[in-house]
């Protein structure tokens, strides 16, 4: 059986038949209206000439009217209900913009690329597949930001991540202040209706805490406190450093894997590093590997409208009804 949205519309119904019980001073004063080419337009809606009120309208009429109300009522058809599986996760992304993330050290599609683009073109992919996810994004460098809250809304974090820029958080990176905030913002924002999530927070940076007032291990230590896994990606390529800053010989970025290692150690999760692209993007593949988890979401009954069904036949009724007279009138 359809449902309406609107029921309440259904009371028009008789609005005519009221209009022509309760209001007869209204057919009275009908007479005293000229209007021209009268005689055609009663012809036209099959109402004979004499009779051009509501009580000689033909039933063809009253039928649109009664198609037009229930149209307006917006029946829907209800299919139904399943449990589409949905991701107990809420993820957190915590992604460095510090000056260093503009060295142009890695390579996307053959030819060179800073590490933020690189980064962005991985990240992209890898939010295409966090259906059912919850996710969250923070961007930090000198100070650490809360850019978008979890959600599913998948395509906001990506344009979000899309619209990052090197600097945009300070040169330094906070990499202390940016986890405890991702913490605190996963305790805030805890969806009631999944009361044991999977709780997991990614941050990826290609640098070394210099800056911000929570030391790492001490964001470590809330993390754990509050039963949440933290993977670390030191991300970064070889680049080539020489006097005065001129390319030349080649060495490892500087990034602090002991102190990325032993985050992710005390609360569960992983580090793991990237040169590249390529190795950036088997990094979240692993990921989807870790933490898949799935279970059966809130039951969802898919809705069809049907108002075009009554709202299509009111307009072929009148085209119909309108035609024939004219037929008429050429024989």
């Amino acid at each position: 059986m359809p449902e309406f949205v609107w029921p309440w519309l259904l009371a028009l119904l008789p609005l005519p038949w009221l209009w022509q019980r309760l209001l007869p001073a209204a057919r009275s004063h009908a007479a005293a209206l000229r209007l021209p080419h009268r005689q055609e337009i009663a012809a036209l809606a099959g109402i004979a000439p004499g009779r051009a009120g509501l009580r000689g309208a033909p039933r063809w009429l009253w039928l649109v009217w009664a198609l037009l109300c229930v149209a307006l009522a917006r029946p829907q058809a209800l299919a139904e209900a399943d449990m589409p599986p949905r991701s107990g996760r809420d993820l957190m992304l915590a992604v460095d913009l510090s000056g260093s993330m503009s060295e142009t050290d890695m390579r996307l599609a053959g030819r060179p690329v800073d590490r933020l683009t690189a980064v962005k073109a991985v990240l992209a992919d890898f939010l295409d597949r966090r259906a059912g996810d919850r996710v969250g994004l923070v961007l930090f460098g000198q100070r650490a930001y809360a850019v978008t809250p979890l959600t599913f809304d998948l395509e906001t974090v990506r344009q979000q991540v899309l619209d990052s820029v090197v600097g945009l958080a300070g040169r330094e990176t906070a990499i202390g202040d940016a986890l405890a905030l991702s913490v605190k913002r996963l305790r805030e924002q805890a969806d009631p209706e999944r009361p044991n999530p999977n709780r997991v927070i990614i941050l990826l940076t290609d640098g070394v805490n210099n800056a911000g007032v929570v030391p790492p291990e001490k964001a470590a230590e809330l993390a754990v406190l509050e039963r949440i896994r933290v993977h670390t990606i030191g991300f970064g390529g070889e680049v080539r450093s020489g006097a005065f800053g001129l390319p030349f010989g080649r060495s490892e970025p500087e990034i602090d894997e002991d102190a990325l290692r032993a985050i992710s150690a005390r609360t569960g999760g992983r580090f793991f590093r990237a040169r590249d692209t390529d190795e950036l993007a088997g990094i979240y593949a692993e990921l989807d590997r870790l933490e898949a988890i799935t279970h059966e979401g809130r039951p969802q009954r898919p809705r069809r409208e049907l108002y075009p069904w009554p709202l299509g036949t009111a307009l072929v009724l009148t085209l119909l009804a309108l035609a024939v007279p004219r037929r008429e009138a050429r024989a």
